[in-house]
């Protein structure tokens, strides 16, 4: 770390003392601010860590890292004994580029060689929602799977041993016949959107089960790679990250009813 950055710990005592907000940079005042604080809470007596990246002389954070043991990620993967990142992020665009995504890494990297782990590791995705690959590859991690249509999962190794590697998501497919929408407060945004969805659906005549992931274990056995947020109709997977009102709305026109 250099001289003009530092790195802090977020702590439930100090989860709202960041601006513009603790994870995700979304306004403490939403809704799924709280729901996100509240699912930290539980997870950080599972070892989870939350930190952001703060630039001298600036009031608001410009990155953040979360990262959890691999047996508690909250995505469809086994990773034990690694660390597995669940989310990092530079904010706004003008900052990155800039190496502090790099120092987040390092940050984690670094925690993992002191907690004797095998490595690190993170799922990628070229969609907007996930940072992409080539920031890991340029950081020393490798390829060490895919699923399509871009996810990768990607891995720094500090010990031999078994790699991490997904989970077989598309068998849990077949246990979703109707309409479903899961989801789980890991993602503030997806947690403030779940209401809006709802309503929306409703305005069609339609009432989606909606059900959330309360456990990793749940997560880890989603039917999708990102686990975080499945819409799913008829055992077709029709989203698997956040999406706006109006996708939503050309998704159920498209998906849906016209069928």
């Amino acid at each position: 770390m250099n001289s003009t950055t530092k790195i802090i710990d977020i702590t439930l005592e100090n989860a709202f003392d960041f601006k513009p907000g603790p994870s995700c940079f979304i306004n403490a005042k939403e809704v799924g601010a709280q729901k996100k604080l509240d699912w930290m809470q539980a997870r950080f007596k599972e070892g989870m860590k939350s930190k952001v990246l703060y630039l001298e002389n600036q009031q608001k954070s410009a990155g953040f890292i979360e990262y959890i043991p691999g047996e508690r990620a909250w995505r469809a993967v086994e990773a034990p004994g690694y660390l597995f990142i669940h989310c990092i992020w530079v904010y706004p665009n003008n900052q990155k580029n800039k190496g502090h995504a790099s120092l987040l890494l390092e940050e984690c990297i670094r925690e993992a060689k002191k907690e004797e782990k095998r490595g690190v590791t993170v799922i990628t995705s070229e969609g907007a929602f996930m940072a992409g690959k080539n920031l890991y590859l340029n950081n020393g991690f490798i390829v060490a799977a895919s699923e399509k249509p871009s996810f990768n999962l990607l891995v720094y190794q500090l010990k031999k041993g078994p790699l991490p590697r997904f989970r077989d998501w598309k068998s849990q497919l077949q246990n979703y016949q109707e309409f479903h929408i899961l989801y789980s407060n890991q993602c503030p945004w997806v947690a403030r959107s779940i209401t809006e969805l709802r309503e929306i659906a409703g305005k069609y005549g339609l009432k989606p089960k909606i059900t959330e992931l309360k456990t990793a274990s749940e997560a880890q056995n989603a039917p999708s790679v990102y686990s975080t947020f499945n819409l799913i109709y008829k055992g077709k997977l029709l989203s698997d990250h956040y999406i706006s009102k109006r996708r939503f709305e050309n998704i159920l026109k498209k998906e849906i009813l016209t069928k």
